[in-house]
């Protein structure tokens, strides 16, 4: 699935990938790979992530029930 909203929010932050990279410690490739869905971040990463954004783990991560 792929991860609009990390995606949003970077851009609001006025990050590139490879800044958000650089704040979490990660390559640009990984920051790519979450946003497209083609890779599963740790819950360590996804907490660095929303550190970085400002935003939470349920803003970014859970899935919403349709």
């Amino acid at each position: 699935m792929k991860n609009k909203r990390m995606k949003i929010a970077r851009m609001e932050c006025d990050m590139k990938q490879e800044d958000l990279a650089k704040a979490v410690g990660v390559t640009r490739q990984t920051i790519g790979m979450i946003e497209s869905g083609n890779y599963n971040p740790t819950l360590n990463l996804c907490i660095a992530i929303c550190k970085a954004l400002g935003k939470t783990l349920d803003g970014l991560f859970w899935e919403e029930s349709q």
